[in-house]
């Protein structure tokens, strides 16, 4: 099943390659990764300046197919200084003389002309360094104000099975104004685990690109069985995906880490969720002694509130972190089975 972005009129497979996790494993084995994907029919490929290696390994892997795929890659920066640094050093570690869609990168407010930001989008866009201009934001209104602003090509913004009303507005006026819409989150950081219902829900909206964070070739495995037969609808799965919205309703870490870095050193993308993350996403690794450590500095918490203003849902994080330490420690005591 392909899929265009809007106005870009790049059509690629609805299956796109998320390229954060990579940056966990070594080289070779993300090159085994991105290889397999590019090999099985997917095209589109994305990443960010602020993945660490990330762009390096798909530069590493894919140059040599590089007229045959698509780069999206993002930058956090906050002067135009920074925008031509991140920029070139993007280009550098991809092996490229181009980017397909660059971002900027879940930016407080919307870049728009007047801006030296933007400004200095559109400048790299006349010399061709870049060949569309989008946007990643988790704030729904600086979302709808880079749609109706009309100057981004791309959206890309947390979808899955567990959006809201207001989230599922923000995809179908990009529909409306004929922006390409990139669904992060698309397995809302790991605490979806039936890839066949994420896919089920992705496929009830044909302007939605979901890219898929992929570390594990098992992972990437299920991803592959989709790109010829995309699963579709069913009474079954709309029923568990019910079900699963009742599971998690309310306030819970999403782990998209933008409330990091902690100043006491606290792990809080994976602290705030993990009494989730136990029980749907099972690990050793959780419950170790690295995890055990990772875990008691929610102890040190400062309670500077630095967290929760950061947060792009509002979430009472410090508050979190106690709740999911305390579940924690029942865990490890035997008082809570799971």
């Amino acid at each position: 099943m392909n899929i265009t972005l809007g106005k870009t009129g790049i059509t690629v497979n609805k299956n796109g390659f998320g390229a954060l996790p990579i940056q966990r494993v070594d080289k070779k084995t993300a090159a085994y990764l991105l290889r397999k994907a590019y090999d099985n029919g997917i095209n589109y490929f994305d990443t960010a300046r602020f993945y660490t290696d990330s762009e390096e390994k798909i530069g590493y892997a894919l140059s040599d197919v590089r007229d045959k795929i698509y780069i999206a890659t993002k930058t956090m920066c906050s002067t135009v200084e920074e925008f031509n640094s991140q920029l070139d050093t993007s280009l550098k570690m991809l092996k490229t003389d181009y980017i397909d869609v660059y971002q900027f990168h879940n930016p407080s407010f919307c870049p728009k002309r007047g801006d030296d930001l933007y400004e200095a989008m559109e400048e790299a866009k006349r010399q061709g360094k870049i060949r569309h201009i989008g946007i990643t934001n988790h704030r729904l209104s600086v979302a709808k104000e880079a749609i109706l602003s009309g100057l981004y090509e791309t959206l890309q913004f947390p979808f899955c099975y567990l959006a809201t009303d207001k989230d599922i507005e923000i995809v179908n006026l990009c529909k409306e104004h004929n922006m390409g819409f990139i669904a992060m989150k698309a397995l809302s950081g790991g605490l979806i685990t039936n890839s066949q219902a994420a896919a089920a829900f992705m496929s009830e909206y044909d302007n939605v690109l979901p890219i898929w964070g992929v570390q594990r070739e098992g992972e990437l495995d299920e991803f592959l069985r989709y790109k010829d037969e995309f699963p579709t609808m069913t009474a079954d799965i709309r029923a568990y995906i019910e079900n699963e919205r009742k599971t998690l309703s309310g306030e819970f870490c999403r782990g998209c880490g933008y409330c990091m870095p902690c100043p006491a050193g606290i792990e809080i993308n994976n602290c705030a969720r993990m009494s989730l993350l136990i029980r749907r996403s099972p690990s050793a690794s959780h419950l170790s002694p690295e995890g055990q450590e990772k875990m008691r500095r929610i102890e040190g918490c400062l309670n500077c509130g630095k967290c929760k203003s950061k947060c792009p849902y509002g979430l009472d994080t410090p508050n979190l972190l106690k709740k999911n330490y305390e579940d924690y420690k029942n865990i490890l005591a035997g008082k809570v089975k799971v």
